[in-house]
């Protein structure tokens, strides 16, 4: 059996004490009805921030792949050094050694979202490896996961990866690499949180109920844990991306990012070098910034409606929430001065 519910929600995860095979039996027999209400709960309601930010989300990741496919050459040299946006065909202008502005973000765009999926996906597999399955296993395993993670949290991650930068050849600095190495920097704290959480569901009823009825310790792990711990895990998924793309524009800053290829921070570093500020090349430096601002923004309100799913009391606090009870805009800011007192 699965019961995927709200974290917050005990009243509904629990199963009467003593349960054994015949309440498995008889969560089993549970209508088609109540199991996809179930799995709906798991996802978040169409709020306007949830809209919102997938809808930036969408169209920033449909230019990332796009983009590069209809912009012409970014490292083309030509002698129109910093020409105005919209001039002599070139939309956002061009470098100090004639390169088009509009095509370095096109591939800048395609490189950081690349590191920041890459970051997102090995972030969440470390932290549920030594998070979710250590606190599973218990004994020595735990202990032994639980202090390692513990290490790495208490290690400074920014002059960590900034040491690392310095000793990796630029050569040999991909976008592979500069994933690699945010992802270690970025997974303990997750980590930590899914132990928590894994700790608590492994005592929840339904979980002894599946082991009195004899099923295997991996089907438990699967079936009846990491469903209720897929909320979670996508909101570190999302945070792990908003890190890796503003890690990796602080690495290109100071220089110690991908080489051979554009992202925004490199595009933000290759400015900063020009000393575009000074010349007054305002479109060679604010629109990377824009879009690194816009995605995090997106991300941001996506990681918000997924609070709600963790938090039910979040949900239920909501302005779209309350305006499904039938309340009033009146009566809605009146429940909303007496929460703020």
């Amino acid at each position: 059996m699965t019961n995927t519910v709200p974290l917050d929600d005990s009243a509904a995860t629990s199963a009467p004490d003593g349960a054994g095979p015949s309440t498995v039996a008889a969560a089993l027999s549970l209508p088609t009805s109540k199991r996809r209400s179930s799995l709906a709960a798991l996802l978040p309601s169409a709020t306007p921030k949830l809209i919102v930010g997938l809808s930036i989300t969408a169209a920033i990741v449909l230019w990332a792949i796009v983009g590069p496919l209809v912009v012409g050459d970014p490292n083309a040299i030509s002698t129109a050094a910093f020409l105005h946006p919209g001039s002599h065909g070139h939309l956002l202008g061009t470098t100090q050694t004639g390169q088009d502005v509009w095509a370095q973000i096109a591939w800048g765009t395609r490189g950081s979202l690349i590191i920041g999926f890459a970051v997102g996906v090995m972030a969440t597999v470390l932290s549920a490896l030594f998070g979710v399955l250590g606190a599973y296993l218990g004994g020595a395993v735990d202990e032994g996961f639980a202090l390692f993670t513990n290490i790495v949290l208490v290690i400074p991650g920014l002059p960590l990866v900034i040491v690392i930068g310095n000793y990796v050849p630029q050569d040999h600095r991909g976008l592979f690499l500069v994933a690699v190495v945010l992802a270690i920097t970025s997974w303990a704290g997750s980590a930590r949180v899914l132990r928590a959480v894994t700790l608590s569901l492994r005592g929840r009823d339904y979980v002894l109920a599946s082991r009195v009825s004899g099923e295997r310790a991996w089907r438990i792990l699967v079936i009846e844990i990491v469903p209720n711990l897929i909320p979670v895990m996508a909101s570190q998924f999302v945070f792990a991306i908003i890190f890796a793309i503003l890690g990796e524009a602080g690495l290109s800053f100071l220089g110690l990012g991908a080489s051979g290829t554009f992202t925004l921070g490199t595009i933000l570093f290759q400015a900063n070098q020009a000393l575009a500020l000074t010349q007054g090349a305002w479109w060679w430096f604010i629109p990377p910034g824009l879009v690194i601002a816009l995605f995090g923004c997106a991300l941001s309100l996506i990681n918000f409606s997924i609070d709600e799913i963790i938090n039910p009391k979040l949900r239920n606090a909501t302005r779209s929430q309350r305006k499904k009870w039938g309340l009033t805009n009146a009566q809605i800011k009146q429940l909303e001065a007496e929460n703020l007192k």
